[in-house]
């Protein structure tokens, strides 16, 4: 879904300049040509076998990536203004997870509201804010990401934790299906 997003964007963007998706400019065919570069080099520098481990890996590593985003979202959304706005981005809209331990051990990464907040700042000096602020997860990272592969230990963690957000932030939405299907517009 974001490669999608990600690629309509980008052909969004080609079409204001009067250029075609296919314009050497669009940094897609950078980003293929770099992803058949690196799988060449596995093929020549460990035959099949390298080129199957590095497809492994490449898929350990995608996965990794999506479960973090997903527990790092999960339940989250901007309120919608109408006409295809949403309101700024607030520290509201991601979950912080301020353990010390599992910080230290990914950089604050944690602190992932302030890096959405104020996306300019360095991960070493990312901010934490309190559960007023941000919605906090129960626990840190590593045991997050392993109940978020048990979906009914998952729901049951999370999902008070979402309504409680949800009457929190916005009591005045009493009707989130548009939310929970992705219905609204697509930001402007």
């Amino acid at each position: 879904q974001s490669f999608k997003s990600a690629f309509r964007a980008e052909a969004a963007m080609l079409a204001r300049k009067d250029k075609p998706w296919t314009d050497l400019s669009n940094p897609f065919f950078k980003y293929w040509a770099l992803q058949a570069g690196f799988l060449l080099a596995a093929l020549i520098l460990g035959g099949w076998a390298g080129l199957g481990l590095f497809l492994v890996q490449a898929g350990v590593a995608i996965w990794q990536l999506e479960l973090v985003n997903y527990i790092e979202h999960y339940g989250l959304t901007r309120k919608h203004l109408g006409d295809g706005k949403y309101e700024h981005v607030q520290p509201r809209h991601s979950w912080n997870a301020s353990h010390k331990a599992s910080n230290w051990l990914l950089i604050n990464l944690q602190r992932h509201s302030d890096h959405h907040y104020k996306p300019d700042r360095r991960f070493p000096v990312l901010q934490t804010y309190r559960a007023t602020e941000a919605p906090q997860l129960p626990y840190g990272y590593p045991v997050m990401t392993m109940a978020a592969m048990i979906p009914p230990l998952w729901r049951r963690m999370m999902n008070p934790r979402v309504r409680k957000w949800r009457a929190m932030y916005y009591p005045e939405i009493t009707d989130w299906r548009h939310y929970k299907a992705g219905t609204n517009p697509l930001p402007r």
